[in-house]
């Protein structure tokens, strides 16, 4: 019963979950070969490529220094003009990397597509969730919207399962040459919301009026930095929006270095490819269906969305040891396992943000909190990329090649105190940004 109702409160979302499903589905077919694809090109016949380690850690560093300026802006933006443009915006983004590689895989075109990449993530990474669950805060209900919220995590785990299995199934010269498939997918998703997606917000109305192109720069700039200011202000001077801050800072830190680095030292100290990445993200992502769609439903309205994320930063925890410990090839599907509670993550802090945040700042916090996990992910890299391979090497001081996992791990447990310290708040208690002077004025009126 609970989840014929959680499928009609989908209705609204139609028209965005479709084309992101669709775009999902065409990333995760390119994650499990893309270590196959980059070692062979930068370290050709060697199992272990520390240049792809390093150029992953660089890309995700930069990325996160971009991201803690562009993802407030974008949710500001999405406030602003509307949801549908950015929507449009982030998920093509990946079109001509993906196009590129589907080209050529020698390593001209993998340093290109590095490129290219790092910018498609500063853009689409993390900001489309943002915008998604912003436009689900606009159709649903507030009592409703932790079980959307899962709901769209849990077709993100769907999508996952689809390119895997593709990735698992079919040669690589299928999904990177043959008809270019990844590429076509990825063109669908921006049309299709072009066509049928529905816009939630009324845009601003700009002002009509001539000024010096300085003049203009200068106060697009001004406007940025107040929004900004009073995106702070909202988050500061809530005490729900705060704790959040920390748990998602703490939490990313130790799980945005565990995923720059894992399919890396899994290839390295057990030898896996492809085929083994693909069937670890096919067992996460079927159990995280499971989870996400049938029962985060059942469960949320029982215990709530605090109850939710202690259990699935717990299991977080867990998973990061098993794998940090791991000592045969079948443990990493052991600490797999945990991957099914810790997705739960995701959808249970979107709902406490998305309660604790008015209707008209929505864009704003979510921004702003992904944007803190943008730091988070900017400083992991620093840390994991040389100490894997450090710990991958024949120079590590000790045989523990997931000891960075490990220490990850520490950082995830500082969540778990903050997360049980967390007092959600209805968004009537919220600050509202109008108390700072409003920031509503367009980008470039």
């Amino acid at each position: 019963m609970e989840f014929c109702k959680s499928v009609r409160e989908l209705k609204p979302l139609l028209h965005l979950l479709i084309p992101l499903c669709v775009h999902w589905i065409a990333e995760e077919m390119t994650v499990s070969v893309l270590v196959d694809v980059t070692t062979k090109a930068l370290c050709p016949g060697k199992s272990t490529c520390t240049q792809a380690i390093y150029l992953t850690g660089i890309q995700q560093t930069v990325v996160g220094i971009f991201k803690m300026v562009v993802l407030p802006i974008l949710g500001q933006m999405a406030d602003d003009y509307g949801r549908k443009p950015l929507l449009m915006l982030t998920v093509s983004t990946t079109i001509i990397p993906f196009g590129l590689l589907a080209w050529d895989e020698s390593k001209p075109f993998v340093y290109t597509y590095y490129v290219l990449r790092t910018i498609s993530y500063i853009i689409s990474q993390g900001s489309i969730f943002c915008i998604a669950v912003a436009y689900a805060a606009d159709v649903v209900e507030d009592g409703k919207r932790a079980i959307a919220f899962g709901w769209i995590m849990g077709l993100f785990s769907a999508s996952h399962v689809l390119g895997n299995v593709l990735a698992r199934f079919l040669p690589e010269v299928h999904i990177f040459e043959a008809c270019l498939v990844s590429v076509v997918l990825l063109l669908f998703g921006p049309i299709y919301m072009y066509l049928f997606l529905t816009e939630t917000v009324q845009p601003a109305p700009r002002q009509e009026q001539q000024s010096h192109c300085f003049a203009t720069i200068s106060r697009v700039i001004q406007q940025r930095c107040k929004s900004m200011t009073a995106a702070v202000n909202i988050v500061t001077r809530s005490e729900t929006l705060r704790r959040i801050a920390l748990i998602s800072f703490f939490y990313e830190l130790g799980m945005s270095g565990i995923s720059s680095v894992l399919l890396y030292y899994l290839k390295s100290a057990f030898g896996f490819n492809k085929n083994q990445f693909s069937e670890l993200l096919m067992m996460v992502g079927i159990g995280s269906i499971v989870s996400q769609i049938f029962v985060l439903p059942v469960v949320n309205p029982l215990v709530g969305e605090k109850v939710i994320l202690c259990i699935s930063v717990l299991a977080s925890i867990l998973y990061a040891i098993f794998y940090g410990l791991a000592w045969a090839p079948w443990v990493p599907y052991l600490g797999a396992s945990f991957g099914v509670i810790y997705v739960l993550v995701k959808p249970a802090t979107y709902a406490v943000i998305s309660k604790a945040s008015s209707s008209s700042n929505q864009g704003k916090t979510q921004g702003l909190i992904a944007s803190v996990q943008s730091v988070a992910s900017l400083i992991s890299p620093l840390a994991m990329s040389p100490l894997t391979t450090w710990f991958l090497s024949s120079k590590a001081p000790f045989d523990c090649k997931g000891f960075s996992i490990l220490l990850a791990s520490i950082c995830m447990m500082v969540s778990f105190y903050h997360a049980m310290l967390l007092k959600p708040e209805e968004s009537s208690k919220s600050i509202e940004v109008d108390d700072f002077e409003t920031i509503e004025a367009p980008l470039l009126a």
